[in-house]
């Protein structure tokens, strides 16, 4: 290990051992562990030959190697570069003090962590041209000469996790590298070869760079995985205590109502139902609810024993439970570039992006009995103790102290977007004159007047479920799919419906099959179209779509094929619902929804960085979450947000937001 001269990049990989499961709690719990160790460390200097440092043999960093992890002018290069990120910030705070610094403000909670200035990750490379989030994937999907090697996962789980005592190995705990030296010796190649193959993406890759201006989203986004979100760990407890008693109380209740030995059974259950005289495929939710609508009134209560029962809130606060950190902040919740297709986060962890809503006027109150402990007088007050419980849920994520939390978010941001796309004036005019969108599209399908709470109110629902299903080629099945005839909309009426709202909405249909036509000429002619402000372009077997702000959308290996229908349709391949690399098809409506939710992510993402000094903490959909002084004026912070980027100046923006000590649906 001989000092070069001058280090421009370094790529890395490593491997570790922590008492903790990474996959239920994440990299910022995993390496807080006590436990955490790094074993294994392999590198590759500018492309060098790739060198493994044998940590857990006594091996040890040189000081110019820590010299360039610590340093923000040499890149580092990872898969996943995250994991390696907090890791080598625990090992070089632990063991090399001296040379650590974190970032951030002084009281900002990213300063025990290396800046991700300097940070690099083939994994956001491989999303960004729409490839898969793993290495294995990656490398399978690119055809690449060097493999992930396969013994991979059978040697993370030997060296990399507890292991349980047994007689076998002596009543060991964990294998160290003496208790197999062969094994040792593949983990040591195995190790090096990832590094190789993150080289080969890099290079695979290299005529189709990530723009300067996603690393600088993906160091944001990693700033706020790093400040993380302080939890109330004392509510999440008792809401776990709390929910095993009701389980209990529901479980004992229905047993003396069914005389069932196993009431949760569904196979019990059902044969309970049917000697009731009651006959169904199913218990899901939804067959549950339309169960109760029409049986009678003592199995009704049965069913209703039943919903309260299946209610999985304690799921939620198990997961706040594995993810605290010892300073009690859930790090690591968002995943960049997670939806490769759009380019939106996904949710990791607790999942933000699907918290139940809280409807409870009196949540405060509901939440100080969970925190006190005090389950006799929360059972007395409230019926439904799984319910309630599940309406906590968000007030689990608090400020800490000297902070409030500023929740704003975009005021119907999809609607906006499309509207300015497509140009559909009526809908910008609404917009511009603050009015309830609901109410207006219903104004403009039934060529009547719709006030919320005055006349026509009825056919505001109409114009809601009309605008939330319709707008990108939605038809009669998706009403249906929104909830229409659950909502109380005939079969009959549904198709009219279709036909007024599109009739109303002329420019973003047109703006539907001009992006259909465009698409299909790019990747017919290979060549590039343009439509609307958004450009289409084929170029390598790949086919881009250049939004408004710059950024690209990929579609790998376009090509015209023929829908259910015998028409035209383009299709392409990434990770289909099965999570499985497959051929998928599209057309027109479809890429528009894949345009227009891009496009407010991009306005979502250029939000954030008008805040550069806000301690952002987490964003759900179109909302952020920011920890601030109750000194800073909300109207700032809403007016930030608001401002439209230069890449989208007729956009007609509105941010709300409020003030609370705690999260929660105001």
């Amino acid at each position: 290990m001989t000092k070069p001269d001058h280090i421009t990049s370094i790529s890395i990989d490593l491997e570790t051992f922590s008492d903790v499961d990474i996959k239920k709690s994440g990299v910022y719990k995993y390496a807080d562990s006590p436990k955490f160790e790094i074993l294994l460390f392999s590198y590759s200097i500018d492309g060098s030959d790739v060198e493994v440092i044998d940590l857990a043999q006594g091996e040890t960093l040189p000081s110019w190697l820590i010299g360039a992890i610590v340093s923000t002018d040499v890149i580092k290069w990872a898969f996943n570069a995250t994991f390696e990120r907090i890791c080598l910030s625990k090992y070089i705070r632990t063991h090399y003090p001296n040379a650590f610094t974190g970032y951030g403000a002084p009281d900002d909670t990213t300063n025990t962590f290396l800046s991700p200035i300097s940070w690099r990750c083939s994994m956001v490379w491989s999303a960004y041209l729409g490839l898969p989030l793993s290495l294995e994937g990656v490398g399978a999907v690119l055809g690449l000469e060097q493999q992930k090697m396969k013994e991979g996962k059978a040697l993370i789980k030997y060296f990399c996790t507890p292991c349980a005592p047994t007689k076998t190995n002596g009543g060991r705990t964990r294998n160290m590298y003496f208790h197999d030296k062969e094994k040792w010796d593949t983990f040591k190649k195995y190790n090096i070869r990832d590094v190789e193959v993150e080289q080969a993406i890099q290079k695979k890759l290299s005529r189709f760079p990530v723009p300067a201006s996603i690393w600088k989203e993906y160091h944001k986004d990693q700033e706020i995985n790093d400040r993380g979100i302080l939890l109330d760990m004392t509510l999440v407890k008792n809401a776990i205590d709390f929910d095993a008693l009701s389980k209990d109380a529901l479980i004992s209740a229905l047993k003396d109502k069914t005389k069932l030995d196993n009431p949760n059974s569904v196979l019990q259950m059902r044969d309970w139902l049917e000697a009731n005289g009651i006959e169904t495929d199913t218990l899901d939710k939804k067959a549950i609810a339309d169960l109760i609508k029409t049986v009678p009134s003592d199995v009704a209560d049965v069913l209703k024993l039943r919903q309260q029962l299946a209610k999985s809130s304690v799921k939620k606060y198990q997961a706040m439970e594995n993810a605290a950190c010892s300073d009690m902040r859930a790090r690591g919740m968002f995943q960049f570039y997670g939806a490769n297709r759009t380019g939106r986060w996904a949710g990791r962890l607790i999942q933000l992006q699907n918290l139940p809503q809280n409807h409870m006027d009196d949540l405060r109150q509901a939440r100080e009995l969970v925190r006190l402990g005090d389950y006799e007088a929360l059972t007395m007050l409230y019926d439904d103790i799984p319910d309630t419980l599940s309406q906590l849920i968000r007030t689990a994520f608090i400020a800490r102290p000297g902070y409030m939390f500023y929740v704003a978010d975009f005021a119907a941001i999809e609607a906006r977007v499309i509207a300015a796309i497509a140009k559909e004036t009526w809908r910008q005019k609404a917009f511009r004159d603050g009015l309830d969108i609901y109410c207006a599209s219903a104004s403009k399908m039934f060529n009547c007047p719709v006030e919320k709470h005055g006349i026509n109110s009825h056919l505001r629902q109409k114009g809601k479920i009309a605008e939330l299903a319709l707008g990108y080629g939605g038809s009669v099945g998706a009403l249906k799919a929104m909830g229409a005839i659950d909502m109380g909309h005939s079969e009959e009426e549904l198709q009219p419906l279709v036909d007024a709202w599109r009739e109303a909405n002329p420019n973003i249909v047109t703006l539907w099959w001009d992006v259909d036509s465009a698409v299909k000429n790019a990747v017919k002619m290979h060549s590039s179209t343009e439509t609307h402000g958004i450009i289409f372009t084929w170029r390598s077997g790949m086919l881009f779509i250049t939004l408004p702000s710059g950024r690209k959308l990929t579609y790998i290996k376009p090509r015209i094929g023929e829908n259910k229908f015998g028409g035209e349709s383009v299709t392409y391949e990434g990770i289909g619902a099965t999570k499985k690399w497959e051929r998928l098809e599209s057309y027109g409506p479809k890429f528009v929804e894949n345009i227009v939710q891009a496009v407010s992510r991009d306005l979502l993402m250029n939000a954030m960085m008008n805040l550069p000094g806000a301690f952002i903490c987490g964003h759900i959909h179109d909302e952020l979450l920011i920890e601030c002084t109750e000194d800073t004026p909300l109207t700032e912070i809403c007016a930030a947000m608001a401002k439209n980027p230069s890449w989208f100046p007729d956009i007609l923006l509105r941010a709300d937001g409020y003030i609370t000590p705690f999260y929660k649906k105001d």
